[in-house]
């Protein structure tokens, strides 16, 4: 057992949406990565995710048919998170750079059943 300084482990890469392993919880990962842009709409049919902003301001929108053309993003700040439940398409997007941690499980594909230039499916451990 070995404490993890997230400042440290952050500080190992630049890229952004490349999600990269810090531990594992029971049949989770946990991860860090660095957001910046706009991701693409997704949804994870079997898994929910938690996202934890350690700094900046990510944005996250939910296609619920609340607010303009029916789509709502939620504002998630430094020291805040937010759990998207398993089926809820949602999009991640952030103008400042933001870090997170998630903590999803294992099967976790970071978009989902789609396929592009963002997916990530052999992640990095750090």
């Amino acid at each position: 057992m070995n404490k993890i300084n997230l400042a440290s482990k952050l500080a190992l890469f630049a890229d952004h949406w490349n999600p990269r392993i810090i531990g594992d919880l029971n049949e989770n990962h946990i991860k860090l990565a660095k957001l910046q842009g706009d991701f693409i709409w997704h949804q994870h049919e079997m898994e929910d995710e938690l996202f934890v902003v350690l700094k900046g301001k990510l944005m996250i929108d939910f296609r619920d048919g609340v607010g303009v053309d029916g789509i709502r993003t939620v504002e998630i700040n430094t020291g805040e998170i937010i759990v998207v439940p398993k089926g809820v398409a949602h999009r991640p997007h952030a103008k400042e750079e933001v870090h997170i941690m998630l903590i999803e499980p294992k099967t976790v594909i970071n978009t989902g059943a789609l396929e592009n230039e963002f997916t990530r499916k052999e992640l990095q451990r750090i």
